[in-house]
């Protein structure tokens, strides 16, 4: 689906959160590779699961003629500097619902960037009738589960030693999810 554009001004950064279009792959394919190198919070290492533009204009493709999919991006001057990505299923015992996940260039956090990328997602998901949105977190990831029930997602689950980060310890998962009622 596409949605309309967002502009944004934040602690004095203008950015745009707009649907992805084609000509976005190559630069979502380096962004990714970079973001997974930033954080742990993601499931990715640099370098695994590495999509290439022809991958990214696929997915975009994809997610444009879909109806239970959404594709965004944050982009400060021409610059990509965060996406999300909402994904449903197609299975009728499924259709109610769409997988929510973001990422945002280190450099950018702190602008509210995730917060609007997944407020523009809940907006989009709430006026196409999908009923629920949920979502993986990392436990440790505090900022990111302060704001996901800030804007209505509740844990529904943890996923015990579920990964092993850099540390060598393994660290749980939590599940989150929003009904719109």
């Amino acid at each position: 689906m596409i949605i309309n554009k967002q502009e944004f001004y934040v602690t004095g950064l203008n950015y745009t959160v707009r649907s992805a279009i084609n000509k976005d792959a190559a630069d979502l394919s380096e962004l990714r590779l970079q973001i997974d190198g930033e954080t742990e919070n993601l499931d990715r290492e640099q370098g695994e699961a590495f999509i290439d533009a022809s991958g990214f204009e696929q997915i975009i493709q994809t997610d444009t003629v879909k109806p239970r999919n959404l594709f965004l991006v944050a982009v400060v001057g021409d610059q990509i500097v965060g996406f999300s990505r909402c994904e449903g299923v197609y299975l009728n015992r499924f259709a109610h619902k769409v997988e929510f996940g973001v990422c945002v260039c280190k450099e950018f956090w702190g602008y509210g960037m995730g917060k609007n990328l997944l407020k523009a997602s809940i907006d989009w998901a709430d006026s196409n009738d999908i009923q629920k949105m949920s979502l993986n977190v990392l436990e440790t990831n505090d900022k990111a589960i302060a704001l996901y029930k800030q804007l209505g997602f509740e844990i529904e689950g943890i996923l015990k030693k579920d990964k092993i980060l850099s540390d060598g310890k393994y660290h749980n998962t939590v599940m989150m999810g929003r009904f719109n009622e």
